[in-house]
């Protein structure tokens, strides 16, 4: 394949995979001529919901957003890492409907972003977040509107996990529910000394909706994942660590921190896995992300095809003329 079409391929995200596949029939005539690269980045990109499992996306953003409060805000940063606000303080940073929807939109600028390398969650007033606003929540209690919820949330931190960012979830304060589950989203996790993970879901006679008990599966096994759910235990750094539910924390040793506010830490945290050229940083994700979500054929098939898209690049050709491959 001409390494034209790989490399823009590569570049594909979920909410313009249709305008890929026009793109390239307009281009091409035949969208076939980019062989299985584009169906397997289609299998790890696309939504998991669509109009064939009765979800229509702009009629739960619709009712959503008659819910109000807070916000969630976006911020690119000159480094290559964007910060990501819970903003709902009053409400501990509960996700109100249009958060929902906040979050949807944020997820969609980091997927264009083609200069981002990583990504920092964190909720704002020194708190994570304690899930959904429950104004909402009684509001589309019914299970008609509970099962879009699901699936748009579903959706949206799907491609949170997926985007080909390196994220961290920087927690302080309580993650609890829905902001338990959002954590399982990011990559990594650095927690607080005062910080507390808990899936309260079983007090309110209900399971994670929003993807994450999988996650967690994926992250802490399934033992540890039963006792997370079925115990409702409070995870405080100490377990966190023991578990592998967090890879750091802040203050101290294991984060080597070098001081400064939690965000500065969490950024000279994260700063060890991004520094490079963002589309190298990126691939790496890529294939990380391939490795995790494929079949072991399709993944080294579709790391064979990244690596193609990065072999011969400039930062590629830099590091050999630099002979910088021990550095």
């Amino acid at each position: 394949m001409h390494i034209y079409w790989l490399k823009w391929i590569a570049q594909c995200t979920i909410t313009h995979i249709s305008d890929c596949h026009k793109q390239l029939q307009e281009s091409s005539g035949n969208v076939h001529m980019v062989d299985g690269f584009s169906l397997r980045l289609l299998q790890i990109q696309s939504s998991l919901y669509t109009s064939v499992h009765g979800f229509n996306q702009e009629e739960i953003r619709e009712k959503l957003l008659a819910f109000p409060g807070g916000s969630i805000d976006l911020l690119k940063q000159d480094s290559g890492i964007a910060v990501l606000t819970i903003n709902n303080p009053s409400r501990m940073n509960a996700f109100s409907g249009s958060m929902m929807v906040d979050l949807e939109e944020q997820v969609n600028q980091l997927e264009n972003w083609t200069e981002g390398k990583g990504l920092i969650v964190q909720g704002a007033a020194e708190t994570f977040c304690s899930g959904s606003d429950l104004n909402a929540v009684r509001a589309i209690s019914n299970p008609q509107d509970g099962m879009k919820m699901c699936m748009f949330m579903q959706n949206t931190l799907t491609r949170l996990l997926r985007l080909p960012l390196i994220s961290v979830a920087l927690v302080e304060g309580r993650a609890l529910g829905g902001g338990a589950e959002l954590t399982t989203a990011c990559d990594f996790r650095l927690m607080a000394s005062d910080s507390v993970i808990q899936f309260v879901h079983k007090h309110m006679g209900l399971v994670p909706g929003w993807g994450g008990a999988a996650r967690l599966v994926h992250i802490v096994g399934s033992q540890n994942a039963l006792k997370l759910l079925g115990g409702a235990l409070k995870v405080d750094p100490k377990l966190g660590l023991q578990i592998g539910l967090a890879d750091g924390t802040l203050g101290g040793s294991q984060a080597e921190d070098g001081g400064g506010t939690p965000l500065q830490q969490a950024e000279h945290w994260i700063s060890r896995y991004i520094k490079g050229p963002a589309p190298v940083i990126q691939a790496v994700k890529k294939v990380v992300l391939s490795g995790r979500e494929l079949s072991l054929s399709e993944a080294l098939r579709t790391e064979k095809d990244v690596f193609g898209t990065v072999w011969g690049g400039p930062a590629n050709m830099q590091a050999l003329a630099s002979k910088s491959k021990h550095k």
